[in-house]
């Protein structure tokens, strides 16, 4: 297998590639907005903090990790910096990542979209300002602000980004929708969602074994925002 084969993400047969970053400026937007009143809303984040103790704690003591949609860097940036990682976070939305700087001054943020991160792109590989490769990935509601035809070159332009055997923390909602508006917070973001056995395949599909899964029942503190059920998929890239 070539270099090139090895690292293809797939987003080459992806025929609206060239719209995907202007497609994402009105959830960059609406998250803006939202600034400090989406820990708030959120104030209990029990399954996301018990999935990134699994990726801190399994990780290699001082591992690269990258925070995919750090938002305001609570609580997976600064638990993995507290557990003594090396941690890289991005996001498309300039307010959070005020927020994060603010909240884990100790971690680097990028204001970059995950499509940046694919081969050749500006911060993937081959690129001119990559940023990884990465001993671990933290993507926690992130891939549920894509349409779903995008979530699967997205698993996989995270799967180019890890090391061989590299971990992956997946955090979504379990939902049938695509690419669906709902109100959040005064604003209106766009979700998509996979009921579980599908999601299980979608993510094999990319590339990766799934070595431990859960799940949360949530109801958020904003009375605009339905309860949910939060899934979490604990993986690790298959070589």
């Amino acid at each position: 297998m070539s270099g090139e084969e090895e690292y293809r993400d797939g987003y080459e047969g992806y025929e609206d590639f060239d719209r995907l970053a202007l497609d994402r400026s009105g959830q960059a937007d609406a998250f803006d907005t939202i600034g400090d009143r989406y820990d708030d809303a959120f104030p209990h984040k029990e399954g996301q903090v018990e999935a990134g103790r699994w990726l801190a704690e399994t990780l290699p003591p001082g591992s690269r990790v990258l925070d995919v949609g750090c938002g305001t860097g609570l609580p997976t940036a600064r638990q993995l910096f507290d557990a003594g990682h090396e941690v890289v976070g991005i996001d498309i939305s300039p307010g959070m990542l005020k927020l994060a700087r603010d909240n884990v001054p100790e971690a680097t943020f990028h204001h970059v979209d995950i499509v940046d991160l694919r081969v050749g792109g500006r911060y993937g590989p081959g690129g001119p300002r990559a940023l990884g490769p990465f001993d671990g990935i933290a993507a926690f509601f992130t891939l549920l602000l894509l349409p779903r035809p995008e979530i699967p070159y997205a698993l996989r332009t995270l799967y180019t980004a890890l090391r061989p055997e590299g971990l992956l923390g997946l955090g979504m909602v379990e939902s049938d929708i695509d690419d669906f508006p709902i109100p959040f917070l005064g604003n209106s973001v766009r979700v998509s969602g996979y009921l579980r056995d599908e999601l299980r395949q979608v993510v094999r599909d990319a590339g990766f074994e799934i070595t431990e899964e859960d799940s949360h029942a949530y109801a958020p503190a904003s009375t605009d925002v339905p309860p949910e059920i939060q899934l979490y998929l604990n993986c690790r890239r298959r070589a």
